[in-house]
């Protein structure tokens, strides 16, 4: 008795862990989730490439305006040493981050229309009639159907 009493309990336990086990499936098979895997991931990449751009191409260029270059600003208050240059490069960083982005998203919306122009170009463009236009077609066609009678 105490057997199949255990035995049932195995039983409910693997249900429960079944379903629990499907339920987390089914969330990580859900498309936002591995949508967002794939943006932090493909995200991570791109800023280590922008950044490797800022620190070994652009930095050295913009540091041949700046005796010793940016890194090398720093303000010292009291026992602190703020580093003024690394600073501004992060934002020239960002900046260029944000460029790169805005033109990668620039670049898709107009592959986009460009598909959805395919797509309106099937079917003809009629062209906009005003509305006393149409308010007259619709008198015109009563007046023909009245004529016929």
């Amino acid at each position: 008795m105490e057997k199949e009493k255990i035995k049932e309990n195995l039983k409910e336990l693997r249900k429960k862990n079944k379903g629990f086990l499907d339920e987390f499936k089914e969330f990580v098979m859900r498309g936002n989730v591995l949508d967002l895997a794939v943006g932090v991931i493909i995200g991570g990449a791109f800023s280590s490439l922008v950044t490797s751009l800022v620190n070994n191409i652009l930095s050295p260029i913009i540091g041949c305006f700046a005796i010793g270059g940016f890194n090398g600003w720093t303000i010292k208050i009291l026992n602190a040493d703020l580093a003024i240059g690394s600073f501004i490069m992060d934002v020239i960083n960002f900046i260029i981050m944000a460029f790169v982005i805005f033109i990668i998203i620039k670049f898709v919306n107009k592959i986009a229309s460009l598909g959805d122009k395919k797509d309106s170009d099937d079917v003809e463009d009629a062209p906009i009639k005003s509305d006393e236009t149409v308010l007259l077609e619709e008198i015109l066609d009563e007046l023909k159907k009245a004529n016929k009678k």
